[in-house]
């Protein structure tokens, strides 16, 4: 048996490699990177590395060969460079003979009115109509896209958003991570799609009061434009695709498009799922 994690030098991957290294002997476990020597602590554990580009689709035979599961991690850039990047390596994925794929999808990908929605609806249909059996992690925001800004805020004396009210059933990274290591590792996942959220829901004005309470200072919530959020975004170096999905989240977080509280990643961890406010003191206590 021989389990595969795309990405693995990044975020999501790096962490589900972790978790997976506590389930399943390192000889059984390999990843694709873009470039091996940034994975050269987990080569040092007995992890297979092994080079594939999803940009260089004949790069991918060699990758996949020999693997018996494989998690998908969704890459980043562009919607047409991200759907074509998949599309590559579900492709290859089946002409290699891989025989189960896990893919890290987003909340409700095929109804949600989210721009970045459009990607993992497009992978999620390409994985359907390739045959191979699959489990969509249809992954809720991460805590982490809105705590490491959490003491800037303080220092600017206020946290500003296009949200409003809006609720968010936010989730962290590592928790995401370990529930797809579960997945992948174990057995009967197959054809599943799990809605993977928080247990709890929270609100702008509310984390603002959070650390407030954390830092002693007082924090006010910020009401902003969607306009002035993206131009905000842009000056601060993102590029223009980040900057208007991150706007594009939080207007639909004021819709309460993301407040529902799905009990999947709960039953799948065993426990419940660390809260935002962990997250945000986590946040200072490395600041």
């Amino acid at each position: 048996m021989t389990i595969l994690v795309t990405g693995a030098t990044g975020q999501f991957g790096g962490l589900a490699v972790r978790h997976l290294l506590d389930r399943v002997p390192a000889a059984e476990l390999a990843v694709s990177v873009r470039d091996p020597e940034k994975a050269a602590d987990l080569a040092a554990l007995g992890v297979q590395v092994r080079r594939g580009d999803f940009s260089e689709p004949e790069s991918l035979a060699e990758t996949f060969a020999g693997v018996d599961k494989l998690l998908l991690v969704s890459t980043n850039g562009p919607d047409e460079q991200r759907v074509a990047q998949h599309v590559n390596a579900i492709d290859a994925a089946v002409k290699a003979g891989v025989r189960y794929i896990a893919y890290t999808s987003v909340s409700d990908a095929d109804t949600s009115p989210l721009e970045l929605a459009a990607v993992h609806k497009a992978t999620e249909e390409r994985l359907r109509a390739s045959g191979i059996p699959f489990t969509f992690l249809r992954n809720g925001m991460y805590h982490e896209n809105y705590t490491p800004t959490l003491p800037g805020a303080v220092e600017r004396g206020a946290l500003a958003s296009a949200a409003g009210e809006g609720r968010i059933a936010t989730a962290s990274r590592d928790d995401l991570a370990l529930a797809a290591a579960i997945v992948v590792a174990g057995d009967g996942h197959e054809n599943a799609i799990y809605e993977l959220t928080g247990s709890t829901t929270w609100s702008f004005p509310e984390l603002a009061a959070t650390v407030a309470e954390i830092t002693g200072k007082p924090l006010p919530h910020k009401d902003v434009t969607a306009e002035d959020l993206t131009a905000a975004l842009l000056a601060a170096g993102l590029p223009d695709f980040l900057a208007e999905v991150i706007a594009d989240i939080q207007v639909n977080i004021g819709k309460g498009v993301l407040s529902e509280v799905r009990p999947d990643l709960e039953k799948l961890l065993g426990r419940a799922p660390s809260t935002i406010e962990q997250a945000a003191r986590a946040a200072f206590a490395t600041a």
